[in-house]
């Protein structure tokens, strides 16, 4: 399953804050790095800033009420999105910005989670914003398998369900 490079990209930046430990400035920059992502120099406070603002995106993976999940990223991209233009920057290929040309990090980074969140759920469905199925395991994901049937954050979670389902029915025996 392929997304708009720059909408997936907000979701996926999505994904990877909130499965991170603890947000710090290298946790960020290394996020950011790892997707193309640029933007200004961030600092603890900018991090500090996302880590308390990405909670509020957590509720959007594995949302299985569709309204309720575009009205959570609605809400979102209200707070956070001041226009979408189509821009070529640095030699790329067209593609969508969510926010005016500012140099606030914060601002540029929830704009283009919010944004990246919006395109997936009209790009591909919401449900491919998922959350582990696994009890006690909290990790979310972008669902970019084939068929967008994806339950587990990897497959060890799910072994470790298939595992204890297949004891459980050994131990009926």
């Amino acid at each position: 399953m392929q997304f708009n490079p720059y909408g997936g990209t907000g979701a996926f930046l999505a994904a990877k804050l909130l499965n991170a430990p603890v947000l710090t400035t290298p946790a960020l920059v290394r996020a950011l790095a790892g997707l193309e992502m640029t933007t200004h120099d961030v600092d603890e406070s900018h991090a500090a800033a996302l880590a308390t603002w990405i909670e509020r995106v957590r509720p959007v993976f594995g949302e299985p009420d569709e309204h309720r999940q575009i009205t959570l990223v609605n809400a979102l991209l209200a707070e956070a999105t001041t226009s979408v233009r189509v821009s070529n920057h640095d030699g790329k290929a067209p593609h969508l910005h969510y926010t005016a040309a500012i140099d606030d990090p914060v601002e540029r980074i929830r704009s283009a989670i919010a944004g990246g969140l919006a395109v997936a759920i009209c790009g591909a469905g919401g449900s491919r914003l998922g959350r582990c199925g696994r009890p006690g395991c909290g990790v979310v994901y972008v669902d970019t398998s084939r068929n967008g049937r994806r339950r587990f954050c990897t497959t060890t979670c799910a072994n470790r369900i298939n595992v204890a389902a297949h004891r459980a029915r050994a131990a009926l025996a």
